[in-house]
């Protein structure tokens, strides 16, 4: 991979890839003869400096830059109603979003919510609502600013309802991208522990999407290659980072993302009820969970976490192994190993594992996950 130059691909939405990239922002948008975009971003991000280099680089640019920012870190639906508010207000003609998975969920389910007025979860794909995502869209750009979730190249938003907390995909082929700019430089300045957390979550896309019980030998060939990215580069990325490590993390992010089209599994099973009733950050629930949801995948898929160990390079073939190295990266990269550490007590668990086998994940991961096991996989992480 190389890292001092900018490269396109398409898979199928456009990307820009590389250092810089972002700068190619204004001069895109004055060919497509967009003058009024509406930026989602969150809280943190909007008061950042690249941020706002970003807006200034677009207004001597005259393009009048409206930005929405007041979202959660776990989206909800009432953030998506307030941008759609924001849009009707402004007269916007485009949505940017930029930033990580939450600002990136909230910038597509707005771009859904401008000519899509019903209840927002009509649309959720579990019950069959994106045959009436029929409308046009706005167009819509991604910048992501972590490596973690890929929404920047997905096709689907995942929104929390404000009061049960249950988690819904806003899913339709006109949610993607038209082009993505996917920068490493502004991934630069992460902190160590969103990078760790960013950086695990990535992790467990790739390693749940190979293991998902779907038939897609295309996404698990992409699944293995963001494995060997992220064995190549958290670790550096997180205590000592440099453009390649980044770089490398960024691309993993994207390939995790597309990967799990096939499906994802037990441990976003487990992850999701963190964030909905603890608030937890997602990828960090995902990292905490990912040693004890693959131990219990093991047994009769020995040989596909024979693959995954290879591709770790692990000189143990085995899932054993492969849980051992999950440990100890945690451990490298400063993830506590129980979910003790991040604010669960005894007395959430029956909640969680209720939340967990209502999740819409696991019905993909490659053996049937009951709610006895849930229980179960909790309380051993506690």
């Amino acid at each position: 991979m190389l890292f001092d130059k900018i490269h396109q691909f398409n898979f199928p939405t456009t990307i820009r890839f590389g250092a810089g990239a972002v700068k190619e922002l204004p001069a895109y948008l004055q060919k497509n003869n967009l003058k009024a975009p509406l930026i989602v971003t969150d809280p943190t991000i909007a008061q950042l400096p690249f941020f706002k280099r970003i807006v200034e680089d677009l207004k001597a640019k005259n393009i009048l830059v409206e930005v929405f920012s007041n979202i959660h870190k776990n989206p909800v639906k009432s953030d998506v109603y307030k941008g759609g508010d924001a849009w009707d207000a402004k007269n916007r003609d485009s949505i940017i979003g930029i930033g990580g998975g939450a600002a990136l969920d909230v910038a597509r389910a707005i771009v859904l919510r401008v000519n899509h007025r019903e209840d927002l979860f009509k649309y959720d794909d579990l019950i069959g609502g994106d045959v009436y995502v029929t409308n046009d869209v706005p167009h819509f750009i991604t910048i992501p600013t972590t490596s973690g979730t890929g929404s920047e190249v997905g096709r689907s938003a995942i929104i929390a309802d404000d009061e049960t907390h249950q988690k819904k995909i806003l899913f339709s082929p006109k949610l993607m991208a038209k082009i993505v700019f996917a920068d490493p430089e502004l991934t630069m300045d992460l902190p160590p522990f969103i990078t760790a957390a960013t950086g695990m979550d990535a992790l467990t896309h790739n390693m749940e999407a190979y293991l998902a019980k779907n038939f897609h030998p295309m996404c698990d060939g992409i699944a293995l290659e963001g494995i060997s990215l992220i064995k190549d580069s958290l670790e550096r990325a997180t205590n000592n980072p440099d453009l390649e490590s980044r770089s490398k993390m960024l691309m993993a992010s994207m390939m995790g993302a597309i990967a799990f089209q096939k499906g994802l599994g037990v441990v976003h099973s487990l992850a999701h009820p963190l964030s909905s009733l603890l608030d937890t950050h997602h990828g960090l629930a995902n990292a905490v969970n990912i040693p004890y949801g693959m131990q219990f995948n093991i047994a009769g898929f020995e040989d596909r976490f024979r693959k995954i160990a290879r591709t770790l390079e692990l000189k143990d073939e085995t899932g054993d192994a492969v849980v051992k190295y999950l440990f100890d990266l945690n451990t490298k990269v400063h993830i506590p190993h129980k979910l003790t550490a991040i604010g669960v007590k005894k007395e959430h668990i029956e909640t969680l594992a209720d939340l967990a086998f209502a999740d819409f994940a696991h019905p993909n991961n490659p053996k049937p996950v009951s709610r006895a096991d849930f229980k179960q996989l909790y309380l051993s992480a506690l």
